[in-house]
């Protein structure tokens, strides 16, 4: 079997899984998977699908695409800044689920006027939840002060 960094991947998922406070059980439980195959995966005997990286992404509530490069199946290469800068945000423990979304979304938006958009976090599986597209739709580029007041003071902008 040719060496495909999984091992790097295993680690990864542990640290991953033990920031989100879970049990391998609980993961396992969550994704879908059995409890000895998502052990065999953290200690880099085996080499999920793409189909199973994608449930366990899942249950960690991270990016999909993270670990897709960490297995080999993504180029690293190609999508390696827009797959850090997203696991970043999914990573921050001070960000609620919302925000996270609502600053994914933010980038994506970024990215798309740039000519770098890719669309790809919704086909993951990993997309947006509705309200959190209400939230970003209503805040981004509209320049309009119609959210809500549960915003907390104005918005800066980095300079």
């Amino acid at each position: 079997m040719a060496s495909l960094n999984v091992g790097n991947l295993g680690e990864y998922l542990r640290e991953q899984r033990r920031n989100a406070q879970l049990s391998l059980r609980q993961l396992a439980d969550a994704a879908g998977v059995s409890n000895p195959y998502l052990s065999q995966i953290e200690r880099g005997l085996r080499k999920p699908s793409a189909e199973v990286l994608q449930q366990v992404a899942k249950a960690l509530r991270i990016s999909a695409e993270t670990l897709y490069v960490r297995a080999g199946i993504l180029d690293a290469e190609r999508d390696l800044n827009e797959v850090e800068t997203r696991a970043v945000i999914l990573a921050d423990p001070t960000l609620d689920e919302r925000q996270k979304q609502v600053l994914l979304q933010i980038y994506e938006s970024f990215r798309k006027e740039n000519g770098f958009g890719s669309g790809e976090e919704r086909a993951s599986g990993t997309g947006t939840p509705a309200a959190a597209e209400d939230d970003a739709d209503s805040d981004v580029g509209s320049g309009s002060d119609d959210s809500d007041d549960s915003e907390t003071g104005p918005r800066r902008t980095a300079g």
